[in-house]
């Protein structure tokens, strides 16, 4: 899996470039759904589809605290 922080998130959503067709909180709720489909999967390794489950959770209670915009500005403005 190569989304292994908040920032790489923000970073994916970023570059995906949907405008304001999608928010970012949809985003994450969708991509959460994803990867509890991906464990229904007895071929893939769980830790990575867990660690990203819990950085999706991280996101959505700071998204929820301090709201969208200032998550994307705080997390895009990340050097890697």
């Amino acid at each position: 899996m190569g989304i292994r922080t908040i920032s790489d998130y923000v970073q994916f959503f970023i570059n995906l470039d949907m405008g304001s067709s999608v928010s970012f909180l949809s985003f994450v709720n969708n991509e959460k759904l994803t990867l509890k489909h991906k464990l229904q999967n007895k071929e893939i390794k769980k830790e990575y589809i867990l660690d990203g489950l819990k950085i999706l959770e991280e996101l959505t209670l700071e998204i929820q605290t301090v709201g969208e915009k200032l998550v994307l500005e705080k997390y895009s403005d990340v050097k890697k």
